[in-house]
């Protein structure tokens, strides 16, 4: 594999940084326990140096025309679809992802500068009529500043682009904390943002162990220089910037856990079930935010439902990540692991059925956990109301419309529902009353560059992608003028 876009420093006012310790942290494949390399750590007192640069450059960015700042990120956009082959790879190996997907997730990253090159030079403004004649009005949107953006380990391509790309298309400067388990990738489109001419200090990057990562979250919180944050994470995490913003009256976008339901009535076409699931719970390990994990089967259809769930779940290839063949890789660490497997024994022993999986898969590599599908899920089992995060399935009968609705907002959070039926009154009922900011109605495809994505209750706040995107980066400013008459 080609190194070429590798690197263990971080990016600060158009240097790569060693840190002031030069200390290093090591970065494993979650295939073999292998290390991959060993990275720079920074820490708070690092990452403030980069928050002072980027809010030096924030005044000559932020002046540069829409049109230039388009230019820009759309030279970026391509150099990243040059660089493809070696992007998925290096995704792959860091991530576990197979590898068709990591190439996917570097294709869907590079659709947001894409859409946001173009966004850029769509942010009017506008005027509005005061009730007397002697005054007008001018409202703008202005970029709020520096941007201080939390990327996570299990997208880290997509979610730096999501948020950096309509960051810097609406004049705001950007440093990025990259994830612990997945530092490389980043670095990578920061150097491919380098050398597609983003000038020193507008956009930097810091990587760090997990060590430091509460303090660089609390740098963000805090320093003034830095207008808003930006999270994508666990709700516990999320909750803790937000109460931490809350002292400064600081902007927060958060994208959180989700929890997610997929209904399948009576009436439901099963095939498109089956290649549903495939994307919506086995992506990534069903390590994904919108991971669909509670399945709630009508009684009219359940017995081929599950019948065709479990030939989907025992047709998965666990193995090699680079292995084309491959389907499920690993997860991405032990503590994830742990938790899939802390989940899937308690409900056990409370009764749950194993149709198939229910365990490790020691036999293909140390971080994998067989592809899982369990029915007889009652309500005192965890594995119910927590979300899993990894490759299990959760089947649970219902009998009504009603009841079906009730069981799936029956939840502390709402970023992604699913559902399928054939009946289309039924469809416009349901994507009404489903309690989430995503909702697939006979799709699991929720997300891309030109929709907002985002969620209801404890899922979040704030949208990104679409034109949604750039509100979280922009503030209206009215200007009242007096006129004579």
């Amino acid at each position: 594999m080609s190194l070429s876009l590798r690197r263990s420093e971080s990016y600060i006012n158009g240097e790569w940084v060693k840190g002031r310790a030069e200390k290093l942290f090591q970065v494993f494949n979650p295939k073999n326990g292998s290390i991959i390399g060993e990275v720079y750590d920074l820490d708070a007192e690092d990452t403030k140096a980069a928050v002072d640069a980027a809010y030096e450059a924030f005044g000559p960015w932020s002046k540069k025309t829409a049109k230039e700042r388009s230019a820009l990120l759309y030279k970026w956009y391509s150099l990243i679809l040059e660089n493809i082959p070696e992007l998925g790879e290096m995704l792959t190996e860091e991530n576990g992802k197979p590898l068709a997907e990591g190439k996917g997730e570097i294709m869907y990253a590079a659709s947001f500068l894409d859409w946001y090159s173009a966004e850029a030079r769509r942010v009017y403004g506008e005027t509005i009529e005061f009730p007397v004649t002697n005054r007008r009005s001018i409202i703008r949107k202005e970029p709020v500043g520096v941007a201080g953006i939390i990327v996570p380990w299990n997208f880290p391509a997509g979610m730096l682009t999501r948020k950096v790309g309509p960051a810097l298309a609406a004049g705001c400067t950007v440093v990025v904390k990259s994830p612990e388990d997945t530092p490389y990738i980043p670095t990578a489109l920061v150097e491919l943002a380098n050398r597609a001419g983003i000038p020193r200090g507008v956009l930097n990057i810091v990587s760090c162990s997990r060590s430091n990562a509460a303090g660089i979250g609390q740098l963000f919180s805090s320093d003034p220089k830095v207008s808003t944050v930006s999270f994508t994470g666990s709700c516990e995490v999320g909750k803790l910037l937000m109460s931490q913003c809350a002292v400064e009256v600081k902007r927060i976008s958060l994208e959180l856990g989700g929890l997610a339901p997929l209904i399948v009535f009576d009436s439901a076409d099963l095939s498109k079930v089956v290649s549903g699931t495939l994307f919506a719970k086995f992506r990534n390990c069903g390590q994904a935010c919108i991971s669909a994990q509670n399945f709630f089967i009508q009684e009219g259809i359940y017995d081929k439902a599950v019948e065709e769930l479990t030939k989907l779940t025992k047709s998965l290839k666990m193995g090699d990540p680079m292995d084309s063949t491959t389907s499920i890789g690993p997860l991405i660490n032990s503590r994830g692991l742990e938790k899939v497997e802390r989940l899937v024994n308690d409900a056990k022993s409370k009764g749950a059925t194993v149709i198939c999986g229910g365990s490790r898969a020691t036999d293909v590599g140390e971080l994998y956990f067989q592809p899982t599908l369990l029915t007889g899920i009652t309500e005192d089992m965890d594995i119910l109301h927590q979300e899993v995060f990894g490759p299990v399935i959760n089947v649970i009968k219902f009998k009504t419309e009603e009841e079906a609705i009730r069981r799936a907002n029956d939840s502390e959070r709402g970023l992604a529902s699913y559902f399928y039926s054939s009946d289309i009154s039924q469809c416009y009922r349901v994507m009404e009353a489903l309690q989430a900011g995503l909702i697939g109605c006979n799709d699991t495809t929720v997300s891309s560059a030109e929709t907002p994505f985002g969620g209801y209750k404890q899922s979040g706040i704030g949208r990104e992608g679409g034109k949604y995107g750039m509100d979280e980066f922009l503030q209206i400013k009215m200007c009242a003028i007096g006129i004579d008459i």
